[in-house]
């Protein structure tokens, strides 16, 4: 059967290894796209938004690595 279309708001958190309360806040910020289902209001990630989302945050992680280069002194002081 494979990947489901639809993701929940905690099969997006297990795959980014997040909770889903930090889920929740990034579609309400608009950061992950999302839907809004049924009479309660489900949240659903689609599983390519969730690609795309995943991709867009590798470029930005790249560019934010290009512009702020490594210094020893990081490593030294145990930033994460």
């Amino acid at each position: 059967m494979g990947t489901p279309r639809f993701l929940t708001l905690a099969d997006v958190a297990e795959a980014l290894n997040t909770s889903s309360a930090q889920v929740y806040a990034m579609v309400r910020r608009g950061e992950i796209a999302a839907i809004k289902i049924g009479g309660r209001g489900q949240w659903r990630v689609e599983a390519d938004k969730l690609e795309e989302y995943i991709a867009r945050m590798y470029t930005e992680t790249a560019e934010f690595v290009a512009q702020h280069p490594f210094l020893e002194s990081e490593s030294e002081a145990g930033i994460d």
